[in-house]
């Protein structure tokens, strides 16, 4: 993994030389993908992504976004993007942005990471070295000068607490603190900074000791990141990015990343650029939130969007993977994704209200007492029915395994028939993943509306397959395959060796595609199944990749893939 990217795929041929944005130079060569001219197929208005990863979150939801609002979002051909512990292309992607991306293209949307390391796993590695990246980001910066016209939006990461956790097998063998190692780098990464009382500081000695040198190469790629993302802070101070947010992966209240936090912060301030880069909780949501910009711009609307809790106080509590309460993630993900908060105006169930947002947020806060959860879902049902753009937050797997409470609200959605009324849905793994999905897929259908272009049944696919992906398959599906890998002897369910993943692929297809059908035919009746592929994108149950396709009619069924 020490190379300049990840090894090369079967089927590459060499193409132009140089390897960069830049003209070529003789008697150099790079390897590069068959390309296939995006212009011919595009539609009238064109966003452009390079995706984080390959995983559904960060590659497809930010396409399916687009289609609701009737725009194309072009990304770069998913073999170029890497696979998990196989690195992205990073001179590819420099390729294909150069050569193959439309002309026309409204804007850039572009993950900085993909760019500078090869993805996300790659950027938690000393794989690549700080120069590298910087020159890989300095070259992209130059490429902007040949879309003058479009607008560009990049987005980083700083460095979560714990590398990517792997047991040290398989194809994992010798990965970057597997096995071990990542716990022991993680406990240490969590302690306060510089450690407050002699128990804190004993335990970091142990683990010091206990880690050995991966810790150090550990702490030297915090340091080469948050050189990286200052540099990437420069770039909107030069000019060359219009907009850029670095998400601050995995780290709660206390640990390392505060001072990286620190000096970040500072940067901004410095160079009086807080309108344009902005620093917040959350990774993986960052391309939709931008999406969502992109098309509220589009739209020219900056959208209002009203807040209401299922509790009083559940702003105040803190995912303990976020450094900042709830609240103040929900305001920055309506900030991130074009729209503007405005809780001025209380809306009173069964009353007129002049000054109706165009965006109602419901956000349900785990722990919520019956009596007003009931009022919480009366307040959904009734703003759904009366045609209002209502977006719904359920942040009730913050009570790990739980499974009840996380999926009543489902539940009684389904039960009321309002499921297929409302605008978004989402409830997965962080406050900033969840409200980064049901905020931008609001945004989405607003936008859409306002632009005459929005696409019921693009929306009813992305509805489909965050139902099914964040209520059938989180609550029903994974736990299931996480205790049938247990029978088995496998307890660590992070990496799966290749037997043992392509079992647990049709396992997975085996439970969810009745539940993915079952779940279309209570909501979405007015559609068939006109064909659902349903896989494990990378190699482990964290989670999966549905491709939801609809048809007219409801009755027919199509088989899975």
């Amino acid at each position: 993994m020490g190379r300049d990217g990840p090894p090369h795929e079967p089927g590459l041929r060499r193409l132009c030389p140089g390897g960069g944005f830049g003209p070529s130079a003789p008697g150099r060569a790079h390897w590069t993908f068959a390309r296939v001219p995006l212009a011919a197929a595009l539609l009238a208005l064109t966003f452009v992504l390079v995706p984080l990863d390959d995983r559904p979150v960060t590659l497809q939801l930010p396409q399916m976004l687009g289609r609701i609002a009737g725009v194309r979002v072009a990304a770069p051909p998913r073999e170029l993007l890497g696979k998990y512990l196989r690195f992205g292309d990073p001179a590819a992607l420099a390729g294909w942005l150069r050569d193959d991306t439309p002309r026309d293209a409204a804007a850039f949307i572009v993950s900085l990471d993909m760019l500078a390391y090869g993805g996300l796993v790659a950027s938690r590695t000393p794989a690549v070295p700080a120069f590298l990246a910087v020159s890989r980001l300095r070259a992209f910066a130059a490429f902007r000068s040949t879309r003058p016209a479009a607008s560009f939006a990049g987005f980083g990461t700083v460095m979560r607490l714990a590398p990517t956790g792997v047991p040290d097998l398989g194809a994992a063998a010798g990965f970057f603190a597997a096995g071990p190692a990542w716990p022991l780098i993680q406990d240490y990464a969590n302690l306060p900074d510089p450690p407050r009382t002699a128990a804190d500081r004993a335990t970091a000695t142990r683990l010091r000791a206990s880690a050995g040198s991966v810790l150090d190469d550990y702490l030297a790629t915090r340091r080469r990141d948050r050189d990286v993302d200052l540099f990437e802070l420069q770039l909107v101070a030069e000019g060359s990015l219009d907009r850029l947010i670095l998400g601050q992966d995995d780290a709660g209240p206390v640990g390392l990343h505060l001072r990286d936090l620190a000096a970040l912060r500072a940067y901004v301030a410095k160079w009086d650029i807080g309108g344009r880069a902005t620093i917040e909780p959350g990774a993986d949501e960052l391309a939709m939130a931008l999406v969502g910009a992109e098309l509220a711009r589009e739209a020219a609307f900056a959208p209002r969007v009203r807040v209401r809790y299922s509790q009083p106080g559940g702003g105040a509590l803190n995912d303990p993977l976020e450094f900042v309460p709830i609240d103040a993630t929900v305001g920055a993900l309506i900030r991130a994704s074009g729209g503007v908060r405005d809780d001025a105006v209380p809306i009173t169930p069964g009353a007129a209200t002049p000054d109706r947002p165009d965006i109602e947020l419901f956000v349900r806060t785990p722990g919520t007492d019956p009596d007003a959860e009931q009022r919480f879902v009366d307040a959904i049902d009734e703003a759904a029915q009366a045609g209002h753009v209502v977006a719904v937050a359920d942040l009730t797997f913050l009570a790990p395994d739980d499974f009840v409470q996380q999926r009543s609200l489902v539940d009684e959605l389904l039960q009321r028939g309002v499921a297929g009324s409302i605008a978004a849905f989402a409830s997965w793994n962080t406050t900033a993943n969840t409200l980064g999905t049901a905020i931008p897929e609001a945004i989405a259908v607003a936008a859409g509306k306002r632009m005459g272009s929005y696409n019921a049944r693009a929306h009813a696919q992305f509805m489909l397959d965050r139902y099914a992906d964040d209520y059938a398959f989180h609550d029903f599906t994974r736990p299931a395959l996480n205790a049938w890998l247990s029978d088995r002897g496998i307890s660590d369910h992070t990496y799966l060796e290749p037997i043992i993943a392509e079992q647990t692929t049709w396992q997975n297809r085996a439970d969810l595609w009745p539940r993915t059908l079952a779940l279309l035919a209570a909501i979405y009746p007015q559609y068939r199944d006109g064909g659902l592929t349903i896989t494990l994108p990378w190699d482990r149950t964290f989670e999966t990749e549905l491709d939801v396709r609809l048809g007219d009619g409801g009755a027919e069924k199509a088989a899975p893939r």
